[in-house]
């Protein structure tokens, strides 16, 4: 399915509060079978959320890149680490994390939402938006963070609501 950014931002400023609040309850309770349903919910949420309509994730946000995602990146751009690092990152001291130096994501395509790194992107990239992690309540924090930010982790609510007042 097609994602209206612009509907989609207006509908998670109304609801992110009330989202992120079940999130936190629902962390606290930790409900059996949380982590199947969780499963179970990422593979719908893909069916009905198409990324490529979206991309918010890499027009606002900004991943890490380990050591391993530099090393690879710039081997896959014919470059040095160093050189990589010079060019497109900057490092945040208080985090100790190497981020983008642009926003949106130098390596999207405004045109396509494609991104041109895609095969070697970095780890944080490729598992973004980490809804289907093995222990559901571990990255309740990262699902309250995205939940205005990414219309997947919206709709996984959504669905999670659903679930647990069926349950």
């Amino acid at each position: 399915m097609k994602v209206n950014l612009r509907s989609f931002k207006q509908k998670a400023s109304r609801n992110a509060k009330q989202f992120r609040s079940f999130l936190t309850r629902l962390g606290n309770k930790n409900p059996k079978g949380l982590d199947a349903a969780a499963q179970k919910i990422n593979v719908e949420v893909f069916q009905e959320v198409d990324c490529l309509t979206c991309a918010n994730c890499c027009k606002t946000m900004t991943p890490t890149f380990t050591n391993t995602d530099i090393k690879r990146i710039s081997a896959h751009l014919n470059t040095t680490p160093a050189a990589f690092k010079k060019e497109w990152l900057v490092y945040d001291k208080k985090d100790k994390d190497w981020m983008n130096r642009l926003q949106p994501c130098q390596f999207l395509n405004l045109k396509t939402n494609m991104c041109s790194i895609y095969e070697v992107r970095p780890a944080d990239c490729s598992g973004f938006p980490h809804l289907a992690k093995r222990k559901m309540t571990e990255y309740m924090h990262v699902h309250k963070q995205n939940v205005d930010l990414c219309p997947a982790t919206y709709k996984m609510v959504e669905k999670m609501q659903a679930w647990a007042e069926m349950n």
